[in-house]
C-alpha cells in the first residue's frame, strides 16, 4: 500500500494520525529493501510471514516474535534504517539496564528525540510543573535512556538539569552477591551528592527513583529541605506500590506534587502518568498513539487479560527510526482502559515479575 512518509511517518505522537495507518506504513518502511535497516531485513526471511502483507494494524503487530534478545550483541549501525541515507542524525546508542541479562541496545535519532521531547514535556506540563526552575535529576546517565529523556524534559520546560549520576549494573551486582554493606555504601554516596545540590541550589523539580525518594526522606535536613522549597517531584525507575505512593503523598512529602513515569529502553521514551489520580487511586499509564502500544497478557498464553486483571506488559515501539514489536517486558500491571484517543492497554500498579526467562529480577536503587 502506498504511504507519503512525510504526513504519517513524519507526524509525531498524538498529531491525529490513524494508528493502524501509521503501523503499516512504518512495517512498509522498515522491510523495504530500499529504507530498511539490515537488522530487519536480516530477519525477514525467518518471521514465518511476510510483514508488508500481514501486519494490517496494531494488533498485527503481535505476530512477530519477540527479539530483543538479539539486541545483546547486534551492531548498533545494523538498526539505522537505510532510508535515512547520510541525514539519519543519530545521536545517542542506549542501553538497557541489565536486568535479565546482557544489556539490549538500541538507537534513538533525531526525529524520534524531537517526537519523544514534546511528549514528555506534554504530560509534564499537563500535570502543572514548574517552568524556568532548577531540576534535579538523580539518574542512570552515560549509556541510559532516563538520564536523557529527564535533561531533555528539564530543557523543554526551561530550566537547567543539575544530575548525580547513577550506576544500577553496579548496584545490582552488589545486591546479586550479597553485599549489602557495599549497596548501603554507594546510596549514602548518592544522598551526599544530593544534599550538595539540595542545599545549595533553588531546586525546583526533583527528579529521583523510589528507593532514592525514601532514602532521602530518613534524613531530617533533605526532607525540610524538599518540603520547603521542591514543586515538584518525578519518580521512576524502581517500582512504586499503591501504599508506598500514597504515604509519600500525604505524609513525607504532603505539599509536593508527585508524578510519575513510565518507561524504558525498549519503549524509547517515557510515559507521564495520567492527569487526575488522586493518591488513593491507581497510578495509570496510558499508550500514546501511533508510537507506543501496550497490552496486558497471561504471561504462559500470551492471550489479554481481563480488564482490572494482573498480566504481564508487553511492549510495541514503532516509529519511522525504530520498530520494536511485542516485547514481553520484565513488567506486571493491571489492564486499564486507555484514555480517550489512544489505543491498547493502559497500565495500573506497575510491579516487577519475580524471574524473566530464569532471571532474578533485581531493581537495586534503580
Amino acid at each position: 500500500m502506498p504511504y507519503d512518509p512525510a504526513t504519517v511517518l513524519d507526524a509525531g505522537l498524538s498529531e491525529g494520525v490513524d494508528p493502524d495507518a501509521f503501523v503499516r506504513a512504518a512495517v512498509h518502511w522498515h522491510f523495504d529493501p530500499e529504507t530498511g535497516s539490515r537488522f530487519w531485513l536480516d530477519r525477514a526471511p525467518r518471521l514465518g510471514f511476510d510483514p508488508r502483507q500481514d501486519i494490517k494494524g496494531v494488533a498485527d503487530l503481535a505476530l512477530f516474535p519477540d527479539l530483543t534478545h538479539e539486541l545483546r550483541d547486534i551492531p548498533a549501525a545494523d538498526l539505522v534504517p537505510r532510508g535515512y541515507g547520510t541525514r539519519a542524525g543519530l545521536l545517542n546508542v542506549f542501553d538497557s539496564g541489565g536486568t535479565t541479562g546482557a544489556p539490549k541496545r538500541v538507537v534513538q535519532l533525531a526525529d524520534w528525540e524531537r517526537h519523544s521531547t514534546h511528549h514528555v514535556a506534554h504530560g509534564l506540563r499537563a500535570h502543572g510543573l514548574p517552568t524556568a526552575t532548577p531540576w534535579l535529576s538523580v539518574a542512570p546517565t552515560g549509556p541510559h535512556l532516563v538520564g536523557d529523556v529527564l535533561n531533555r524534559a528539564a530543557s523543554s520546560l526551561g530550566g537547567p538539569a543539575l544530575g548525580i549520576d547513577m550506576d544500577p549494573r553496579w548496584v545490582r551486582k552488589l545486591a546479586a552477591a550479597g553485599r549489602t554493606d557495599e549497596v548501603v555504601a554507594y546510596t549514602d554516596h548518592l544522598v551526599d551528592q544530593c544534599r550538595r545540590v539540595l542545599l545549595s541550589q533553588d531546586i525546583g523539580v526533583l527528579a529521583a527513583t523510589t528507593a532514592l525518594l525514601e532514602r532521602l526522606a530518613r534524613e531530617d535536613d533533605l526532607l525540610d529541605a524538599i518540603n520547603s522549597k521542591v514543586r515538584a517531584i518525578v519518580w521512576g525507575g524502581t517500582h512504586m506500590d499503591p501504599d508506598t505512593r500514597f504515604l509519600l503523598s500525604t505524609e513525607v512529602f504532603p505539599g509536593v506534587p508527585l508524578v510519575g513515569m513510565y518507561g524504558n529502553t525498549m519503549m524509547l521514551t517515557g510515559l507521564i502518568e495520567r492527569v487526575g489520580q488522586s493518591a488513593s487511586q491507581p497510578c495509570v499509564f496510558d499508550p500514546v498513539s501511533p508510537s507506543v502500544f501496550l497490552s496486558v497478557v497471561d504471561p504462559a498464553s500470551r492471550e489479554p487479560v481481563a480488564l482490572g486483571a494482573r498480566g504481564q506488559v508487553v511492549v510495541s515501539h514503532v516509529s519511522k527510526s525504530m520498530l520494536i514489536p511485542n516485547n514481553a517486558e520484565r513488567d506486571t500491571a493491571v489492564r486499564v482502559a486507555p484514555a480517550a484517543g489512544q489505543v491498547g492497554d493502559a497500565v495500573a500498579d506497575v510491579a516487577p515479575m519475580p524471574t524473566v526467562a530464569g532471571t532474578t529480577v533485581i531493581e537495586g536503587v534503580y
